[in-house]
């Protein structure tokens, strides 16, 4: 196979995401391509956004979204914005529609680079989510890690924001948890038969949470776009904020909102770190030098 399909390196507040063009093309990329690509320090992503041809009437483009170790995820939100970033920027447009495995989201960028994406509606059904047995009440489902007694986290609350989510609150700094310790051993807890995105969070005040995430197939990552919708759905229906915040995640603030429509937006930004061509069989890639076209003298990783 050649390296011919052009991509992006970018991050949304930290989180890295490689913007892949893979429009023309029948293939998709391989589970060995895409652990290849993240084993590279400078290639090393959260998530592959891969650019497809639009399959649907009305939409822009279908979006397939890779985890670094080659699982499909159905959201993430943070590379949504850095492929509306990369759309408007070819071509000149501010609002697009487009189709993931997850469904459809619309998306705009604003005049001062900022990009809102709607994430859709939150499910909230125990079924939807989905866990292993029923629970009536997901505000707080019966899961903890530690002591029984004195358990560390306990009581998640967990919603389906295209991926599923368990929300844990805490009332001390969400930094004191361990959570590179207990996201492995959350994520693939048997109540969750798809695995879950393990997030701790703390209520500031009404108007502000702070979190951290361990996201299904990836880790522990700077940001997590659908855990902060995830959080904010979550925290409004414990009534401990309103339905829009500020969501503090380790690489910086996103504003969400969810709107009376029972859509939930997601705003925040996207930064562009440098292009390349790769291979979507092997991993295989090049860095193209800026203002070289044709490719010439690209770097050959």
């Amino acid at each position: 196979m050649a390296i011919d399909v052009e991509f992006a390196k970018m991050n949304g507040l930290g989180n890295a995401i490689i913007v892949a063009d893979m429009r023309g093309r029948a293939d998709r990329f391989t589970a060995e391509a895409a652990r290849a690509l993240h084993h590279d320090p400078a290639t090393a992503f959260d998530q592959i956004m891969a650019i497809h041809d639009a399959e649907a009437d009305g939409t822009d483009a279908f979006v397939r979204i890779y985890n670094n170790d080659g699982s499909e995820a159905g959201a993430c939100g943070n590379g949504m914005r850095c492929v509306v970033q990369a759309l408007a920027a070819e071509t000149g447009k501010a609002v697009f529609t487009l189709q993931t495995i997850a469904g459809l989201l619309n998306a705009q960028e604003h005049e001062d680079g900022s990009i809102s994406v709607d994430m859709g509606r939150p499910r909230l059904r125990w079924d939807q989510i989905p866990l292993e047995e029923e629970f009536a009440d997901t505000t707080g489902i019966e899961l903890q890690i530690g002591p029984i007694d004195a358990p560390v986290l306990h009581t998640p609350s967990v919603v389906n924001m295209g991926n599923p989510h368990a929300v844990f609150w805490v009332q001390n700094d969400v930094w004191s948890h361990d959570l590179a310790r207990f996201g492995p051993l959350l994520e693939n807890h048997p109540i969750f038969p798809e695995k879950a995105n393990i997030t701790v969070a703390r209520v500031i005040d009404p108007e502000h949470i702070v979190m951290r995430t361990w996201e299904r197939g990836v880790g522990l990552t700077q940001a997590c776009g659908s855990a902060a919708c995830a959080t904010l759905v979550s925290a409004a229906r414990k009534e401990l904020t309103g339905r829009a915040a500020t969501v503090t995640v380790p690489g910086g603030d996103l504003h969400i909102e969810w709107r009376a429509d029972d859509h939930v937006i997601m705003t925040g930004p996207a930064e562009w770190e440098f292009a390349g061509r790769l291979d979507p069989a092997t991993g295989q890639w090049q860095r193209t030098i800026e203002g070289d076209n044709d490719n010439a003298g690209a770097e050959t990783a």
